[in-house]
């Protein structure tokens, strides 16, 4: 468990050569650049804006591309795609790209003019079937959509309320004008919104039929063309099929440029790589002729940096001790078992100045915890196989995805173990299946005690359990102040509170209340009984007159003293949270029996052996899945609040050095880019 140790570097070139050198220290990974440096008279910063503007857009389109491509001529991929990792290129394949990335630019183009030509198709369909649709009540009219009329006629063609038939139009003529005569009226179709109609009446009374009908909603059609609404429609639907034939064209088309999908995820990469290069040229303070680069490097890459840039480049690098001022970016190390838990670690956050790594004691405690809040060897088997089959399969994945499978995994063998100790395979599968379908009953024993059984004793290891877990921070704490030489601090914020803990607990346990509780009796002889009170007074006094030592008056250090004695009550109530550990592996047990009573009901035959497994896969799926999901998030919480609260803050800044971060494919080799 261990922060390596890190240092200050800082590189003062030449400015003709400062994009070589970024290029050279990106290709190596292992520097973070400062680029939040204030500028002086001399040394300035200089806008690269602009440069890195144009690399972002190119990056843009080319994933734009790429999206277009997987849309219409998709990867048949596999459901575990997503662990084989990224593709992996050499530094030939970056100088390819380099050497033909403008034939690649036009491709990306041609792709996304492709996508906009059928983008306009797949609109001028949506227009066509629109106007299709418009025109659906009027294909029974055999005239022009545009006719107004004869040399002696006028044809007033438009819609009114719908539900209207010929005698209600012609009913509101005849009553608005009785003697009316010479012209008639002819509906051609309806729909819910509108009835369509044609009126042609004689030029001496066609305007007055037009007032009268217009009195009673009438609206002349909008829409004109010399054709007849069936003529119309035919071309509508002739314009559609072309509309498709052109659009199925355009995506062979597409489907053809599928073989440069590898090439364009390298381009849209390698643009990626500049535009992070120009990000970080922005934030550099350059003189007319010099740069300088401030940055940290980790002790151990430290010479290996200073040696390449002195074997390609003329300048100076100096690398020294972090400033006590400065908080350092933090980077962990640990053993390969321990370091599965660094996610967990970080998703709190990294050690803050000064603070121990505690992966290592977190992951113990983590795996332990987990086991037994699952405690089911069979569910313990099964994610130990699946996380095991996994990275073994897999072993190209994403670091971060494989430390989480990594830790699953060592918390399958926990959960195996506490199976095991408490007898529970699926449940009680074993006897229930030997029951129903054998008529002879055989049972899984555990190697320690079945928590059904016994669910107070299962509490008092539980608590117990918190306790160890509790004094493990405590511990961690006291490891931290004995290494910063405050022998002061350890022994009145840390070894107290051991003493205080540790007397109260041995003067519970020999009494009737905790005898009721864990059902067993303990009788101290009266010096360790004696030993109980003065660890517990002694732990006392030297909380409430040290806890304020830093203030001067003694009554408010007594005060101070006595309201951190209060903490008493934080202390239980983090001891009570570790019930859970009894609630949620009661629950695992008490629901895989559930389901295996179920299963069972349907009897021993054919029948109820199928509705047994179904029972059982689904029903075990689900229990596994639920419990699994509370044994992770409750596990964390212990972690977070329980065990952290006694010694950790954290607040750490993660070690980002400066690298090549791609999105498709990993880089195998430093490459030397060129522009």
């Amino acid at each position: 468990m261990a922060v390596l140790p890190m240092k200050k570097i800082e590189i003062c070139a030449m400015k003709r050569d400062r994009k070589a050198i970024l290029e050279k220290l990106q290709s190596l990974g292992m520097v973070e650049i400062q680029t939040d440096n204030e500028e002086t008279d001399d040394f300035r910063k200089m806008s690269t804006t602009s440069q890195r503007a144009k690399y972002e857009k190119r990056v843009q389109n080319t994933d734009e591309a790429l999206q277009i491509i997987d849309k219409y001529a998709p990867e048949e991929k596999s459901i575990f795609a997503s662990l084989e990792g990224r593709q992996e290129a050499s530094e030939a394949d970056i100088q390819e790209i380099i050497a033909g990335r403008w034939d690649y630019n036009r491709k990306v183009k041609k792709i996304q003019e492709i996508s906009k030509d059928i983008a306009g198709c797949e609109a001028g369909i949506v227009k066509c079937q629109v106007a299709i649709d418009g025109l659906a009540p009027w294909l029974n009219m055999d005239i022009p959509i545009n006719t107004t009329g004869t040399e002696k006629t006028d044809v007033m063609i438009g819609t009114m309320p719908p539900g209207l038939t010929e005698t209600d139009i012609q009913g509101y003529i005849s009553s608005a004008e009785p003697e009316i005569a010479g012209y008639t009226v002819t509906v051609v179709g309806s729909d819910k919104d509108q009835t369509c109609m044609v009126a042609i009446a004689i030029k001496t009374v066609s305007q007055r039929v037009e007032e009268i009908l217009r009195s009673h909603g009438f609206t002349r059609i909008s829409y004109f063309s010399k054709r007849t609404p069936e003529q119309k429609t035919d071309k509508y639907r002739a314009d559609i099929r072309e509309f498709e034939q052109w659009i199925e064209d355009k995506k062979n088309e597409l489907v053809s440029m599928a073989d440069d999908r590898d090439k364009l995820r390298l381009l849209a990469d390698y643009y990626r790589i500049r535009a992070d290069k120009y990000k970080v040229l922005g934030g550099l303070l350059q003189s007319k002729s010099t740069f300088v680069i401030s940055g940290y490097v980790l002790e151990r890459d430290a010479d290996r940096v200073v040696a390449v840039l002195n074997e390609n480049f003329s300048l100076m690098a100096d690398v020294y001790d972090v400033p006590e001022d400065e908080a350092a970016p933090i980077q962990l190390q640990n053993p390969k078992m321990f370091a599965s838990a660094e996610g967990v670690l970080e998703s709190f956050g990294l050690p803050g100045k000064g603070e121990m790594d505690p992966t290592t004691p977190m992951a113990i405690f983590y795996i332990f915890l987990f086991g037994l809040m699952l405690s089911d060897a069979a569910y313990g088997l099964i994610i130990f196989l699946a996380c095991f089959i996994l990275i073994r399969k897999f072993p190209k994945m994403e670091n971060g995805l494989q430390k989480s499978l990594r830790l699953f995994m060592y918390c399958g063998i926990s959960t195996l173990i506490w199976g095991i100790l408490f007898g529970g395979f699926f449940g009680d599968l074993i006897t229930v299946v030997s029951r129903t379908f054998f008529h002879h009953e055989v049972t899984f024993k555990p190697v320690w005690f079945a928590p059904l059984d016994d669910p107070m004793k299962l509490l008092l290891f539980s608590l117990l359990f918190g306790l160890i877990h509790l004094f493990g921070g405590l511990a961690l704490k006291g490891y931290m102040c004995l290494k910063k030489g405050d022998a002061k601090s350890f022994i009145c914020d840390v070894l107290s509170w051991f003493m205080l803990i540790t007397g109260l607990v041995l003067m519970l346990m020999p009494t009737e209340l905790f005898a009721s509780i864990a059902q067993m009796q303990f009788n101290f002889p009266g010096w360790l009984k004696n030993t109980s009170y003065g660890l517990a007074i002694a732990g006392a006094a030297i909380i409430v007159l040290m806890s304020g030592r830093d203030h001067k008056n003694p009554v408010l250090r007594l005060a101070l003293g006595l309201y951190d004695i209060y903490n008493l009550t934080g202390w239980l109530s983090d001891l009570l949270s570790y019930s859970r550990l009894l609630a949620l592996g009661l629950a695992t047990g008490v629901i895989a029996q559930v389901i295996n009573q179920m299963g069972s009901m349907a009897g021993d035959g054919i029948f109820g052996a199928i509705v047994f497994i179904i029972v059982f896969i689904v029903g075990h799926l689900f229990n596994l899945a639920i419990n699994m999901l509370g044994a992770y998030v409750h596990t964390c919480r212990l972690q977070y609040v329980e065990f952290f609260g006694k010694f950790y803050e954290g607040g750490g800044n993660p070690f980002r050095p400066f690298r090549e971060n791609t999105k498709y494919v990993d880089i195998v080799s430093g490459t030397e880019t060129q522009k």
